[in-house]
């Protein structure tokens, strides 16, 4: 039998500090990662009003993006917490 192509992708992963204050303790797969950072976002109101495509990081996801970050848009998210993954 092939393996499943998203295998990896499912694979679940340890989560940095930082991660794991704002998506619960891992080790969790991606997908499930990038769920709960979208419903954190939705439900503490980080999205620009103007532009939803950007997050106003809060104090707890600055420290997953990165200290001074003003605005992430939700392309760059991916990478930047893909460095708290492992």
């Amino acid at each position: 039998m092939p393996a499943n192509k998203n295998s990896k992708f499912m694979a679940p992963l340890e989560l940095s500090e930082e991660l794991a204050a704002v998506v619960g303790k891992g080790p969790m797969p991606r997908t499930e990662v990038t769920k709960k950072i979208w419903a954190y976002i939705k439900k503490n109101n980080l999205q620009d009003p103007k532009n939803k495509r950007n997050i106003i990081p809060d104090e707890k996801l600055a420290k997953v993006f990165g200290k001074g970050k003003k605005a992430v848009n939700m392309f760059e998210m991916t990478k930047l917490v893909n460095g708290h993954l492992s």
